[in-house]
């Protein structure tokens, strides 16, 4: 069985992390026109923060490698289906692709909570309420203003 040459080195990345200790089996690499920009592996015990998985490491790597949030034309691999937090990180930097090898139910099976978290995310009113947004249109409203702006 021939492994894609980017999925073992997602796999090697993450092997990286889990004989460090730094968090779980999960590995990243960002691919551009063939080309390996950027490799992350989880870092959430290293570092003390939840958003230190493996997708967020390579994407902060591959952003200040390329110098630009827009990470468009880049395709990313990963050692499991990425979690929400990751899968808005990746449309955020627009990256056009993600294959990944372990589905969410594969990472529930050994004890995270990606499966939890959509499900929640499919009744998000139980938990996210609207509050003060007349303030806050005063702020979007001034954004919107401003004549220099980069959108992202």
């Amino acid at each position: 069985m021939l492994m894609n040459k980017f999925m073992k080195m997602a796999i090697n990345e993450a092997k990286k992390g889990i004989l460090n200790n730094h968090g779980g089996p999960f590995g990243a690499v960002i691919v551009k026109d063939g080309k390996v920009i950027a490799k992350g592996h989880n870092q959430v015990i290293k570092n003390q923060d939840a958003t230190c998985h493996g997708e967020m490491m390579a994407i902060r790597k591959a952003s200040k490698k390329l110098n630009t949030f827009d990470l468009k034309g880049c395709e990313i691999y990963t050692t499991g289906e990425p979690c929400p937090m990751c899968l808005g990180a990746i449309l955020w930097a627009h990256i056009d692709k993600v294959y990944y090898g372990c589905n969410i139910v594969d990472t529930e099976d050994i004890g995270f909570k990606d499966l939890e978290f959509y499900n929640k995310l499919e009744n998000k009113n139980s938990f996210i309420k609207e509050l003060d947004r007349e303030a806050c249109l005063k702020l979007y409203d001034q954004y919107k203003n401003l004549t220099d702006k980069n959108h992202y």
